[in-house]
């Protein structure tokens, strides 16, 4: 019977480590504790106040609209390159194709004037100067090459 008895006080020790493990829990409780302080300071509200003084402001620039109309043939994409709103001289931006004969980019506002030239397939130069667009004008134009 002694065997017996030395068995039940196995499984005594077994329960008494259980709690051990509980008290693990509670120090991951303090790190969540510390995250949600983090998400609710006041500083979060006050860009929000000063959001819609921002988006005023972003209200009166408009997006610069350049439309080219040129039939270009079919299989062809017409690229824009320039300065200012985004664009660079080095690498060329596809416009969307409306139709067979028009093609369109909406450009972000910007506060500099918009010069560009239009490009097949980012490979040929539209002749002529530059063209010069201000910022948030719809541009028409129509390139030769």
């Amino acid at each position: 019977m002694k065997k017996s008895t030395v068995k039940a006080a196995k499984p005594t020790a077994t329960a008494k480590k259980a709690p051990a493990k509980a008290a693990k829990k509670p120090v991951a409780a303090p790190v969540k504790r510390s995250v949600a302080p983090a998400k609710a300071p006041a500083v979060k509200k006050a860009p929000s106040a000063k959001a819609p003084a921002v988006k005023a402001s972003a209200a009166k620039q408009s997006a610069t609209v350049i439309t080219a109309l040129i039939d270009i043939g079919f299989g062809n994409t017409l690229y824009v390159r320039g300065e200012g709103a985004g664009l660079s001289w080095d690498a060329g931006i596809a416009l969307d194709c409306v139709s067979d004969d028009k093609w369109s980019i909406s450009l972000p506002a910007s506060s500099k004037p918009v010069v560009y030239k239009l490009l097949i397939n980012d490979l040929s130069w539209s002749e002529g100067a530059d063209f010069i667009a201000e910022s948030g004008v719809k541009a028409s134009v129509v390139p030769s090459f």
